[in-house]
């Protein structure tokens, strides 16, 4: 990941730390904004039916509470000319027995009241209860909980903007090391790497024969090397990925076989190339590409025993798209297996002793940073067949 990508990472994780703390501070502010109104209004009415009943126990021999209206057969109180839709008659079928009570609320002329209708032996009273302060208690404290609200979240936002700074600069300061070393690794290796390299050119000129062939592949291996170093020197000091090119695949492919022929060879498995004699040209970076060919190659070389075979498959399945496959005879793996190989570090039970390792995860990365898919598929003791599918530099 270059410099600028981890960046615009961390930031993304202090921000998304940010919010959440501030979700999380909202939501108990909301709670708790929400058991104080509903503790409320149960108190508002809890009060409202016990002046009720007391109003309708005192009669209307007594002046009623504020807000309060009650109707008897005998009369009204408090005096004077009642609310307008006061009473109402029919709520009297619904206590038709002495000591019969209903309470409900209901609005009469664009105000909420409580209702009590008492049959009182055999007496039926009905008394209103406004609710006008209570609603205007509730809009307070609503708009006071909105306050808070508000309040909370700023204080939320910033707290947790503090907060998600001092979690990351750990990650932070661990990436700027591991950018460091990067760096400083590949600064010093670069120059003993260039004088290899040099050597092993002249060494080249002067041999004949298979010796000759032999350092060939030592100058292309080198090279190669080479080239990782300076990619890895030019993420870690500029931060910057190359920019994708034409690359043809199947020239990489032949390379990559060629460079693993002598180790095949001593192993006594035979490595070959299947393919027409066409381009097979994808758009990608070519030290990439040639790193997860000689992954793949290393793997299969470790999990085929002697007399084995390996082939590198190259195809085109559509106008899109170029395939490469590597088969081997192998020692294969369960059909269970197929996606948790490409897990960082995953453990495994077969090949040459190896249990943990990153090869694959990285190919994978590679691959899908490439726009690509990479799949396996294989049998315990029948083989495994990587395949590995990119987009074509010039699709039809």
């Amino acid at each position: 990941m270059s410099s600028d990508s981890e960046e615009r990472a961390l930031r993304r994780a202090r921000w998304a730390i940010t919010a959440q703390i501030a979700v999380v501070v909202s939501l108990l502010v909301a709670v708790a904004g929400a058991i104080a109104y509903g503790m409320l209004l149960s108190g508002q009415h809890a009060d409202a039916d016990r002046t009720l009943a007391r109003t309708i126990q005192l009669g209307p021999s007594t002046t009623p509470p504020g807000c309060v209206w009650l109707f008897t057969p005998a009369g009204h109180a408090p005096a004077g000319p009642p609310r307008a839709g006061m009473p109402l008659p029919a709520l009297d079928a619904m206590v038709p027995s002495p000591g019969d009570v209903h309470t409900e609320r209901r609005s009469i002329g664009g105000m909420t009241y409580t209702i009590r209708v008492e049959n009182h032996g055999g007496v039926v009273s009905q008394a209103f209860f406004e609710e006008l302060y209570q609603i205007q208690d509730r809009s307070s404290l609503v708009f006071g909980l909105g306050v808070a609200e508000v309040l909370a979240l700023l204080a939320a936002l910033g707290c947790g903007r503090v907060l998600a700074g001092r979690a990351i600069r750990p990650l932070a300061d661990a990436l700027r090391r591991q950018r460091t070393f990067v760096a400083d690794a590949s600064h010093e290796l670069r120059a003993p790497l260039t004088r290899l390299h040099t050597r092993a050119q002249l060494l080249a000129r002067r041999a004949s024969g298979r010796d000759a062939e032999d350092l060939d592949h030592l100058v292309r291996g080198t090279r190669e090397l080479g080239e990782v170093v300076e990619d890895l020197l030019l993420s870690a000091q500029a931060g910057d990925r190359p920019e994708f090119e034409p690359v043809e695949l199947g020239v990489l492919a032949e390379e990559a076989v060629a460079a693993e022929a002598v180790r095949a060879g001593e192993g006594r498995i035979r490595l070959a190339v299947t393919r027409e004699r066409r381009p097979y040209v994808v758009q990608g970076i070519p030290t990439a590409l040639r790193r997860v060919l000689s992954a793949l190659l290393d793997n299969a070389l470790g999990h085929t025993p002697p007399g084995g075979s390996i082939e590198v498959w190259l195809g085109v399945p559509d106008d899109r798209h170029v395939e490469l496959r590597v088969r081997d005879t192998g020692v294969g793996f369960p059909a269970a297996d197929a996606d948790r190989l490409f897990e960082r570090f995953a453990r495994g039970s077969d090949g040459d002793g190896r249990r943990f390792g990153l090869g694959l995860a990285l190919v994978r990365e590679v691959v899908t940073g490439h726009g690509g898919t990479i799949a396996a598929a294989g049998r315990p003791g029948a083989g495994a067949t990587f395949t590995l599918r990119l987009l074509r530099a010039d699709p039809v």
